[in-house]
């Protein structure tokens, strides 16, 4: 089998605001075709314009070749060999940043081409099976003009979760800090006074993350907060400072009431090396195309079991990448929950409309995928109703 060709799609919302905090705004979309007429579809997490540029891009020399010049004529049943391909021949342009992410989205496709040239779910490709039920969390972010409509919207959504069968779920806080869009500017009390509403409407057993978007600037601003939380018993407190101060999550590790997660945004083994090593963090948190796709992400599950840490998979795209993430889950022991942007639960017509047989839950679980490759399927026309051309 050989790769014939390499479609890059950048989607948008028709609302688009630059202004939002929220990537589920936007999307590439990468489908890899062969000459046995066996397509893979991938996404990955980053400025889809910048990501089709670093795939289209023609090679000028032998450390910076191009993506899709690469890949061309090669058989793509062969995910991991060409991982490094790409790696090593992109080099000096790419190593980590967008490159990378758009390398993941590339790697999902493949490995969706081999789990369907092969008849069997990616997962069983990819490792032995771990467990026999994926566990998701919505994942949720409000809305609102002022604090109480702000408030009282997150509350909604985690009750609302709660009654659609979610046994836990993320809350993003962010009520200061550099991305926050909310709008406010709000004194750290009441952040903690959102957390205390959610926990009240939740119940003891539900359960709780928080995300507060890199809000404090450093650990000491931090702590201050949260050290009083351990009441709210969270499972972990996401991101809570500028993620290139490693010695100030390792002082969180030590000191915060509860577990640390962060790596949404690293790429490769490499950077959650630094993460686990000099950070500390107690919760790997690899988004699966940004990481560099199911190979990387595969390889950094197994930095984190030598490690005695959590992975939890960060994932605020589509059923595409839900998808990503139950498969890596389902190789995964140490992999207690995946997040999940509940369709019902968000504004963004993309995570609505995009895939039209995504995974489904049950009874707050979603089943170990059965079908071949990622096992969802790209519904072409809403595709084609947030493609956008220049």
């Amino acid at each position: 089998m050989k790769i014939t060709g390499i479609d890059c799609h950048v989607l948008l919302v028709p609302d688009l605001d630059t202004g939002a905090t929220s990537s589920a705004q936007d999307d590439i979309v990468v489908f890899v075709h062969t000459d046995e007429g066996i397509t893979g579809v991938g996404e990955t997490d980053v400025n889809p314009w910048i990501a089709k540029a670093c795939i289209e891009a023609p090679s000028t020399h032998t450390m910076g070749m191009g993506l899709k010049d690469m890949l061309l004529g090669e058989n793509p049943l062969e995910p991991e060999r060409l991982w490094e391909k790409l790696y090593t021949g992109s080099a000096m342009n790419g190593r980590r940043g967008a490159v990378i992410c758009a390398m993941g989205a590339i790697d999902i496709a493949l490995w969706d081409i081999r789990g369907k040239a092969a008849g069997k779910p990616c997962w069983e490709l990819l490792g032995a099976k771990a467990r026999d039920h994926i566990v998701p969390y919505a994942s949720l972010q409000p809305t609102g003009n002022g604090f109480e409509a702000y408030r009282d919207s997150l509350v909604e959504w985690a009750v609302r979760a709660k009654e659609l069968g979610f046994t836990a779920a993320k809350m993003e806080v962010t009520l200061s800090g550099p991305y926050n869009h909310s709008g406010l500017n709000e004194p750290d009390e009441r952040v903690t006074e959102v957390v205390a509403a959610c926990r009240r409407a939740v119940g003891p057993d539900f359960v709780m993350m928080i995300d507060v978007q890199y809000a404090w600037p450093n650990a000491e601003s931090c702590l201050q907060v949260v050290r009083d939380w351990g009441e709210f018993n969270l499972f972990f407190l996401e991101t809570p400072i500028q993620i290139d101060d490693l010695p100030g999550y390792a002082r969180l590790h030590r000191e915060a009431p509860m577990k640390i997660a962060a790596g949404e945004w690293q790429n490769t083994r490499h950077e959650f090396a630094d993460l686990m090593d000099v950070g500390l963090v107690d919760v790997a948190q690899p988004d699966i195309g940004r990481v560099g796709g199911l190979t990387e992400a595969r390889r950094v599950a197994e930095m984190a079991r030598e490690r005695q840490r959590l992975v939890v998979p960060h994932c605020w795209k589509t059923g595409i990448g839900i998808a990503a993430s139950a498969h890596l889950a389902a190789i995964t022991p140490h992999c207690p929950y995946i997040e999940f942007l509940p369709a019902n639960l968000c504004d963004s017509l993309l995570r609505k409309e995009l895939v039209a047989d995504e995974l489904q839950i049950v009874d707050g679980k979603i089943p170990i995928p059965r079908k071949p490759g990622l096992g969802i399927e790209v519904d072409m026309d809403a595709l084609r109703r947030f493609e956008i051309r220049i």
